[in-house]
């Protein structure tokens, strides 16, 4: 199995680019299957999890093709029905987003179980209760087996602002017979993405960025080719980067119209940046002081639906914070177990005082030292990956499959800003 030996302590200058929202990606992806002409995404991370939604895209009978560089086509021309490889289903948690396109499209759909990252229980219950108020029928037997006879619009309030739940009765809804409307649905960028994607596809969906969408439901949609946006997470994860090992880096096509609850809570840190147009640079010296609250009292950052600071970049905040002279609350609040990473940043000596499975108390600044840690899931990997490139000596990290989900050849691109990581098989250790 493959490791990352990361040697720390040298700050990262240099310039670097974003990829493609790995979480636009992938409900874009699904929704290909809307249409039975081809369609053109652009700016597709080249990454693990995007990878294994194609394979399910094939097996369900989309012809597929890297058309060129992060450039992939996709023709739902005949669509195949039954369940699709259940062990390749298990790798990623995209898979559920096929049910609602599924039905729109096929009117059946035999689907096991999702995986993803192990970060709490992540229910699924929203989706289906959105979808069975399309008019579909759900059973489960092993995994779950959904048809309908046609779907049609419904007022839909989600018993929570669910991001995969959304896109999933957006889909639905996009060939729906009638206007559904959709209370309390998410609104983050790669909901938005995939909102004015199916709309360039002739879809009909108005209240795009709002907790309000209303899907006018159309007979067919067609081909056409559409641009994903640049990944807001990597973007943040860049800025912790910058800052944890002192440097100076510039994220070129920075997608800055989605940082406003990132750049605020960065600043909370003693983080500031500088925006150039669609750029964003860090400059290397940031005085890394925790901005108290009003009064003198503890500050705190914490996680909540768009526009509030993603919850995929609390374990990227909580490194670093241990970096940052003062005391902060780190509360994540979606997953129970997203935190529990941080008994290895605490071996690497983090002062940090892991309250509850979601709330975590911080005081620094702390001296980091190399140390061996298993990557749990994509976030807290890059978060691991920033604590060992900024902590003195060499760091052995392992299970590094979960950060290349979601970061395309990150080691690779760090060393393009001087970062000493080097990709090697762990056979044998």
């Amino acid at each position: 199995m493959p490791k990352y030996v990361v040697e720390g302590g040298v700050p990262l200058n240099g310039t670097i680019r974003p990829t493609g929202n790995k979480n636009a990606a992938l409900p874009m992806i699904c929704a290909t299957l809307l249409s039975d002409e081809p369609v053109t995404l652009e700016n597709v991370p080249d990454i693990r999890d995007v990878r294994t939604l194609l394979e399910l895209m094939v097996q369900l009978g989309c012809s597929v093709d890297w058309a060129g560089d992060h450039e992939v086509r996709i023709h739902a021309k005949e669509i195949r029905l039954g369940q699709v490889d259940r062990s390749v289903a298990a790798r990623i948690r995209a898979s559920i987003l096929l049910a609602g396109p599924m039905l729109a499209r096929a009117g059946s759909m035999i689907l096991p179980p999702p995986g993803g990252d192990v970060i709490g229980r992540r229910r699924l219950d929203t989706h289906f209760l959105a979808l069975q108020r399309l008019g579909a029928r759900v059973e489960t037997r092993g995994g779950y087996h959904l048809e309908a006879d046609g779907l049609e619009a419904a007022d839909i309030f989600l018993d929570e602002p669910s991001v995969t739940a959304t896109e999933n009765t957006v889909m639905a809804a996009a060939l729906a017979k009638g206007t559904t409307r959709v209370r309390n649905a998410a609104a983050e960028p790669h909901v938005q993405d995939l909102c004015n994607m199916i709309n360039a596809l002739g879809g009909k969906i108005s209240g795009i960025g709002t907790g309000v969408l209303e899907i006018e439901g159309v007979e067919r949609l067609k081909g056409g080719r559409f641009r994903v946006s640049s990944d807001h997470i990597e973007v943040g994860s860049f800025i912790g980067l910058a800052a944890v090992t002192r440097g100076e880096i510039t994220i070129q096509d920075a997608a800055v119209r989605h940082l406003d609850s990132t750049l605020l809570a960065f600043e909370r840190l003693g983080i500031r940046c500088e925006i150039d147009g669609e750029d964003l640079k860090v400059p290397s010296n940031q005085s890394l002081e925790i901005r108290m609250d009003l009064g003198g009292h503890i500050p705190k950052i914490d996680d909540g639906p768009w526009p509030a600071f993603p919850a995929d970049l609390t374990s990227i905040a909580l490194v670093v914070a241990t970096q940052c002279r003062g005391t902060i609350l780190v509360h994540e609040k979606m997953f129970e177990s997203r935190m529990f990473f941080a008994d290895k940043i605490i071996g690497m000596g983090a002062r940090i005082v892991l309250c509850d499975p979601h709330r975590a108390v911080v005081v620094g600044p702390s001296r980091l030292y190399a140390g061996v840690a298993e990557s749990p899931d994509i976030r807290a990997g890059m978060a691991l990956l920033i604590a060992a490139l900024g902590a003195d000596g060499e760091s052995h990290i392992y299970n590094i499959q979960q950060i290349e989900r979601g970061y395309e050849k990150i080691d690779e691109r760090l060393r393009g800003l001087g970062g000493r990581i080097v990709r090697e098989d762990s056979r044998g250790d």
